[in-house]
């Protein structure tokens, strides 16, 4: 594996740490002072236990992670140009992008 390879997550990875959120495993705090309703469209910048992810907000819905950092420093960026379905928002089931948003609203 390369040195690139090695220090990018994968949407999955991602997708796994917003998952534990919705199931109450993983504690996600705002960074910042503007709560998702004053955001209402842009970006989002939550931590979920040294995870730093940046979520769009598009007119209070939630639409898709822009960007990804690790605790351990690797990254994870949004390509507009990737297939769909490698976004980590767009891998959780409907029920746990509904969880989530509710969460990020409560925030």
């Amino acid at each position: 594996m390369s040195e690139s390879t090695a220090a990018e997550l994968s949407a999955r990875e991602v997708c796994q740490v917003l998952r534990e959120v919705t199931f109450e495993r993983r504690t996600m705090t705002r960074v910042g002072q503007q709560s998702w309703e004053k955001v209402y469209t842009g970006h989002f910048l939550v931590d979920i236990d040294g995870w730093q992810i940046s979520i769009f907000n598009d007119c209070d819905t939630l639409d898709y992670c822009e960007e990804c950092i690790s605790p351990d420093g690797r990254r994870w960026s949004f390509n507009s140009g990737d297939r769909f379905g490698t976004d980590p928002v767009a891998l959780l089931s409907t029920w746990e992008h509904q969880t989530l948003e509710r969460l990020l609203k409560a925030l």
